[in-house]
């Protein structure tokens, strides 16, 4: 069956007080001298921004993040404090839901009279059709976006260009619309986020006078056609940006990478009515070697989720001195090495297994977070309920991989690893690398193979390793792992190759639209940090359906196991609203099968800590709430 979008991307809150929950550069460096203005906060960020302003429907930089959810706001659902799934009120009259008789499902949303975009204009009903019209068109997904239709009844055929009418999509008047849920999607864990759509501003789309219509059978646009470049393009459009948030966008530059936001005097309020008092935000690169002496010197007023232990300990001396303030939360995530699992060592679970046990994670996680952090043994983290729920069957029934050589080595020789670079026996010890005799599919392109007089390809035992500059976890991996004794004992060799950030993630999507080089596939393992939405919903994250794999979901590519694939779609689909144990009953299935497969080998969960100059008040983030949700709340003195 094919997967959900984890319905519109518009819905997509990133967790914790982070750069935006996207993959992020833990550890990495980066910023720039700030002058202090009264009423603003400089946010350091430690992600570079890329300037992709796009939905996230091409990528999810998580400084990219920060910015879009700062500007963009007014989805029909949200999530509270505490994660859970609420309602827009400041943009909604109602949600009603009805089970229709096929057993689809169809949610009919009011929209407010007066909701204005930042420029002035009205939003209406048809703002937020307009939203799912672009996303699911044909144009956006030749664009190279990643938008999967399934969900929504009509969608499919829409996106293939079969049809100018997404039926399952109605506008019914100006201020009501509905959305139409496809029988195979239902039941949904999280049924609500369904009704969710966001406004969205056509012109800065398409050039063509483009309005929505419905004459009864579905929305569809009228006045032109969408354009594959000109929705490319909408994603770097800076100056004049159109937007519905708290914020809107006064300027970025990305040469000195750096975003500056202004209140939106049109916006309504969140979902509480709070609206920004904080009238300028800057979002900058923050340096991970001088970023705590900027703080201190006012350069930057605000850094987010710190995870290094040392940097931690200092923000503690810092607020000894009156002058800071921080505050502390469970990570909602983790950070880890992953794997892309379909191609030259990294594609066979026994040299990802043997990596695991050839790194000591606890000394890791113990050097990394000094007291701050733990080591998690899968995709969780320690502010999941779901984690809270299940620790002790998890404790007893995941392999911890505990630090060990010989468990490595034994991997290594069940996995066949057995040949040195002629085809003769390895000799346990050589300080050789080994090598394994591979099928031509299983050889694919992979650039160190060895192909011998007889015929016979063998495939060395050597990582390329992509890793981001200036990256303390990285710094770290490499003395602990890949140039360690025990790394070269066992025969692997794992060799670092150094990059922007911007670049890691081309290589890690394979965006072959920035650079054909970036479809190569080159490089097996990459370290990152992720954290998860309120909704935990991976049911597109380990697909093996072809298309939605062309398309950019999952990026592990753990082509090989249906049953992890299976397992994602189970814990969210099938399960009611609701249920939370038969929810908690999979997600546990889930994990056990993640932790033998293992497409990534976790490090590490944190306590997070946030710290700011002491001039900011009630700006008080959690891991289901995070900077961008928090900081309307927030006043500086």
């Amino acid at each position: 069956m094919k997967k959900l979008f984890a319905l519109l991307l518009a819905l997509l809150l990133l967790v914790g007080c982070s750069n935006g929950g996207g993959n992020t550069n833990e550890g990495g460096e980066q910023p720039s001298e700030n002058t202090a203005v009264t009423n603003q906060i400089i946010y350091g960020s430690t992600t570079e921004l890329n300037g992709d302003l796009g939905n996230a429907w091409w990528g999810n930089n998580a400084s990219d993040a920060t910015v879009r959810e700062l500007i963009n706001d007014y989805s029909v659902i949200t999530t509270d404090q505490g994660g859970e799934l609420v309602e827009n009120k400041s943009v909604t009259t109602g949600v009603t839901s009805v089970e229709n008789e096929d057993g689809t499902k169809t949610f009919t949303v009011g929209i407010k009279d007066g909701l204005k975009y930042n420029n002035g204009e009205p939003i209406t009903a048809a703002d937020f059709v307009a939203y799912a019209l672009v996303a699911y068109s044909p144009a956006l997904k030749e664009a190279g976006a990643k938008v999967t239709p399934d969900t929504v009844v009509g969608a499919p055929e829409y996106q293939a260009g079969e049809t100018k009418v997404l039926s399952g999509v109605r506008l019914l008047d100006d201020h009501t619309y509905s959305i139409t849920i496809s029988a195979d999607y239902l039941p949904y864990y999280f049924d609500a986020s369904y009704a969710s759509l966001s406004p969205l501003y056509l012109p800065m789309y398409a050039s063509a006078p483009l309005t929505v219509k419905d004459d009864g059978e579905g929305a569809y646009l009228d006045g032109g056609e969408l354009v594959p470049s000109e929705l490319d393009a909408s994603r770097t459009i800076y100056e004049g940006r159109v937007s519905a948030g708290p914020y809107q966008l006064e300027s970025l530059d990305l040469g000195s990478l750096t975003a500056t936001l202004t209140i939106n005097p049109n916006y309504a309020g969140n979902f509480e009515g709070q609206k920004p008092s904080v009238e300028k935000i800057l979002i900058v690169k923050a340096v991970q070697e001088t970023m705590m002496d900027q703080l201190e010197t006012g350069a930057i007023d605000f850094l987010s989720t710190l995870t290094d232990g040392a940097e931690v300990q200092r923000a503690l001396d810092m607020e000894d001195t009156g002058k800071f303030k921080t505050v502390h939360y469970e990570r909602n995530g983790y950070g880890a090495i992953f794997f892309q699992c379909d191609f030259g060592p990294t594609q066979f679970p026994e040299v990802r297994h043997a990596v695991a046990y050839l790194l000591d994670r606890n000394e890791f996680a113990n050097t990394f977070c000094q007291g701050f952090g733990s080591v998690v043994d899968g995709p969780y983290g320690l502010a999941m309920w779901m984690y809270k729920d299940s620790k002790d069957i998890l404790a007893s029934t995941l392999n911890s991989y505990t630090y060990s050589v010989e468990s490595a080595v034994n991997e290594l020789k069940d996995g066949g690893w057995t040949l040195n670079a002629d085809g003769t026996d390895y000799v346990d010890g050589s300080g050789l690398v080994r090598y394994k005799e591979v099928t031509p599919e299983e050889a694919g392109d992979y650039a160190f193979n060895v192909t011998l007089a007889d015929g016979r390809i063998l495939m060395p035992l050597h990582i390329e390793w992509s890793s981001s500059e200036g990256n303390s976890v990285s710094e770290l991996l490499a003395v602990m792992l890949a140039n360690g004794d025990q790394t070269k004992e066992a025969g692997m060799e794992i060799r670092q190759e150094i990059m922007s950030f911007g670049d890691l993630l081309n290589y890690y999507y394979r965006d072959s639209s920035v650079d054909p080089k970036y479809g190569v596939k080159t490089y097996g393992m990459y370290n990152l940090a992720t954290n998860f939405t309120a909704m935990y919903d991976q049911s597109y994250s380990y697909t093996v359906d072809p298309e939605l794999l062309a398309q950019g979901y999952n990026t592990f590519f753990s082509v090989d196991n249906p049953l992890l694939d299976q397992l994602s779609m189970d814990m969210v689909y099938g399960v009611e609203a609701g249920d939370d144990k038969a929810y908690l009953d999979t997600w546990v299935a889930f994990i056990q099968e993640w932790n033998r497969y293992l497409p990534a080998v976790p490090l590490y969960s944190n306590v997070y800590y946030d710290v700011m100059n002491a001039k900011i008040n009630n700006l008080e983030c959690n891991s289901l709430f995070d900077f961008q949700q928090a900081v309307v709340y927030a006043t500086v003195e």
